[in-house]
């Protein structure tokens, strides 16, 4: 049972959003019902797999729904556990502005970006590309319009030029759910004045798709070594040679140079670029 005496409910999907509910968890958190995404063909094989939070709240025996919709059958079952609040980590949908104010303290949510800077999907990535120095996590009491809530608190913390969008995002689940958790006692008592967000310093992200991480050794050396930085782990940056697709697996920057140690030749192991370029 949630120790703190209230009844709250957890949206999320992927790998982010289980991380936060574990941190949660060892804190004495624990939500009256997760929502997450349907289960999704998912790897080469297309297998039918169910999301990372849905795995968790079937570990640890807390009642999850799987809506295809946010209509109001599923707003009639989400209405029967009484919630007091609804926490959102990368739920994957827009919520309604019904389904946001719902719950009588109303919706929060884990920004991983100093709102109101970098608005949107790719907070992370967008912060890479940019060059950013600084960034952090943001809590937010949501709205319908997209990132543009009240701030409950914000985080911030500095990147270091070689630190990639997974290391990053590590750093960032656990301060998020960290600020979390110190910020939810004085959240339900209603003691925390937000902070409106100034719309004139507004930026946005867009959804990252795998073109993106196409490279053009041409460019700048460090917009490639952003770009590579930002796109580790998924959709991972390439190019072109011979009209097959060669991945990046390992670079440094090095004399203001974007310097590719290790790829992967498309249908090949992984192999040092230098011989690449020997053979080709």
């Amino acid at each position: 049972m949630n120790n703190k005496k209230t009844n709250f409910a957890f949206w999320g999907t992927p790998e982010v959003s289980s991380k936060t509910l574990q941190i949660l968890k060892k804190a004495g958190y624990l939500p009256t019902v997760i929502i997450t995404s349907p289960d999704r063909p998912a790897g080469r094989g297309l297998h039918i797999t169910s999301s990372p939070v849905f795995l968790w709240a079937e570990e640890n025996n807390i009642p999850c729904l799987k809506p295809e919709k946010l209509d109001d059958k599923f707003i009639k079952e989400f209405n029967e556990f009484k919630i007091d609040f609804s926490i959102v980590v990368a739920y994957g949908k827009i919520l309604s502005q019904e389904l946001i104010d719902k719950p009588k303290l109303g919706t929060i949510n884990i920004h991983y970006s100093l709102l109101p800077k970098w608005r949107g999907a790719s907070p992370l990535e967008a912060s890479l590309l940019a060059g950013d120095k600084i960034t952090g996590i943001s809590i937010q009491q949501m709205q319908l319009r997209l990132d543009s809530g009240p701030i409950l608190s914000q985080k911030k913390v500095e990147i270091d030029i070689n630190e990639t969008k997974d290391n990053l995002r590590e750093r960032l689940i656990t301060l998020g759910a960290e600020t979390l958790i110190e910020i939810l006692p004085d959240f339900i008592n209603q003691k925390i004045n937000p902070e409106i967000q100034n719309e004139e310093q507004a930026t946005y992200c867009k959804k990252i798709k795998k073109a993106d991480g196409l490279l053009d050794l041409k460019d700048n050396g460090l917009k490639n070594y952003n770009k590579y930085r930002a796109f580790s782990g998924w959709p991972e940056t390439y190019f072109f040679k011979n009209g097959k697709r060669i991945k990046i697996k390992k670079t440094k920057y090095e004399n203001n140079s974007f310097v590719i140690e290790r790829i992967v030749p498309e249908g090949k192991k992984e192999i040092d670029y230098t011989d690449f370029l020997r053979n080709n």
